[in-house]
C-alpha cells in the first residue's frame, strides 16, 4: 500500500493520509492547486458564504481530520 504523504498535482504538493483504508486529501492544498488562490482558505470562506447548500453540508463534506504536517 501506497504509504506516501505527499501527493503532487500541476506541481503543487497536496498532503494526503490513508484513514479507513481510504486516501483522504487536506483540502485547502486541494484548493490551492485548482485554482491558483494566494489565500486558498478565504477562498473556502467566500465559496461557503456564496452557497448556502455548501454551508449547510459543510461538516459532512469537509471532515475534519488529523493530518500530519512538515
Amino acid at each position: 500500500m501506497e504509504t506516501t504523504k505527499i501527493a503532487v498535482f500541476k506541481g503543487k504538493q497536496i498532503r494526503k493520509t490513508i484513514h479507513k483504508d481510504k486516501w483522504w486529501f487536506v483540502i485547502v492544498d486541494v484548493v490551492s492547486a485548482l485554482t491558483d488562490s494566494a489565500q486558498p482558505d478565504g477562498y473556502i470562506k467566500d465559496m461557503r458564504r456564496r452557497d448556502p447548500e455548501l454551508a449547510k453540508g459543510w461538516g459532512q463534506i469537509a471532515t475534519p481530520l488529523v493530518v500530519d504536517t512538515p
